[in-house]
This record gives structure tokens, C-alpha cells and sequence, in this order.
């Protein structure tokens, strides 16, 4: 059996704190896990960011109530779950997710939590687990799946080498010389045939 494992910012949606960022005018929050590798020093310093300018959990969800998913992507997933189990491993949150996973008509997503205080004030993030996108595929490998997985950013690249096949997409060019060893594509539609062609059972585009 084959699963289907992809990133969700980025390849399927619009960069949340890239468009909060210019929601915002506040350059610094448009860092994401393509500049700053560590999920965790990028966090802190998002949170520090939002504390420094006051921005609380109800300033995100409304700018993400206002995103849709990038050009072709709700097709995508609806093709892709024809043809493999789906599964969206992403460092997003809950908390930020369902106006887009509604959209993208409810793939299974996991991802992280945020805590916020009675104010609404963001205050920490839990993580799942660590290293989580590597641990979600190697947990599917123990079940005796064969994994094929999408993503464009470091925090993906884990992941890529965990699957059987792993592609890269929409990934800025630092990330396509750092991993030469995962074939990149531009567009949705190339990832089909990426997949297609990576599957282990005869399929149709």
C-alpha cells in the first residue's frame, strides 16, 4: 500500500506568516522554515515579534480567513485522494489550519498546537513531537506503507529522505542546491506526474 505525504504551506497554501507579514508591514515575521532551518529558534522569534508589536492569536486567524489555496491545489488533493491514502504533515497549527483545510476538502492534517493566554496573547507552542514530519513516515514504514512525500523547505527535507521517493516543490533555489538528491518540480501539475511516475502501481494523470 502507498501513502501520500505532503507539506501544506507552500505547496498547497499560501505562507501564512508571509501574509501576515505583509498584513502586518512587520518585515521580520516573513521569515519562514525556507530562510531559518530551526523550527525552533524561528518560533521564538515569531513569538518575541508579536509580544514587541501586540499582535495576538485573533490578528493570524483573521488574515488566515482571508487565503485561499494556491492555483490548483484543491484539485490536486481531490486527484491525489483518488489514488493514495493523504496525509499533511506540516509545522502549521491547529489553531490556523481549518479556513484552508475546509477548502482543501479535510485531508488528514498533523501538525502543532498553539497555547495562548486569556487575552488571546500567544504565549508558547507544543510541538507534536520532535522531528515530526520524519517520525510521521517512519511510523508509516513500521505499518507497512510505502511512503511517496512533497514539501519546499528545510523543515521538509527529513521528511524527503525518510519516504521511499521524495520530491521537492515551489522550493526557493538554496533548497533545491542544498538537496540535489530529491527531484524538484515547479508546479502541481508536475508533481502529479512525480508521483505517477514514482508509484509502484500502474496510474493515470
Amino acid at each position: 500500500m502507498e501513502l501520500a505525504c505532503l507539506d501544506l504551506e507552500g505547496v498547497l497554501v499560501p505562507e501564512i506568516w508571509i501574509a501576515f507579514s505583509e498584513r502586518t508591514g512587520i518585515k521580520e515575521l516573513r521569515a519562514t522554515t525556507r530562510d531559518i532551518p530551526d523550527y525552533n529558534v524561528l518560533m521564538k522569534q515569531r513569538l518575541a515579534l508579536l509580544d514587541q508589536h501586540g499582535l495576538k492569536i485573533d490578528d493570524i486567524q483573521e488574515v488566515i480567513a482571508t487565503l485561499e489555496p494556491l492555483p490548483g491545489a484543491i484539485d490536486f488533493v481531490d486527484w491525489l485522494r483518488e489514488r493514495f491514502q493523504v496525509i499533511i504533515l506540516s509545522d502549521t497549527f491547529y489553531e490556523f489550519s481549518q479556513p484552508l483545510m475546509r477548502q482543501l476538502h479535510w485531508p488528514t492534517l498533523l501538525c502543532h498546537r498553539l497555547i495562548t493566554d486569556d487575552s488571546g496573547r500567544v504565549v508558547d507552542y507544543k510541538l507534536r513531537q520532535e522531528d515530526p514530519k520524519r517520525a510521521s513516515v517512519k511510523a508509516l514504514h513500521s505499518l507497512n506503507y510505502r511512503v511517496l512525500a512533497a514539501g519546499d523547505s528545510y523543515n521538509d527535507t527529513t521528511m524527503l529522505s525518510e519516504a521511499d521517493v521524495g520530491f521537492l516543490i515551489h522550493a526557493p533555489q538554496n533548497v533545491v542546491d542544498e538537496f540535489p538528491q530529491f527531484k524538484s518540480v515547479g508546479t502541481l501539475s508536475e508533481l502529479k506526474v512525480a508521483f505517477v511516475d514514482a508509484s509502484d502501481r500502474p496510474l493515470t494523470i
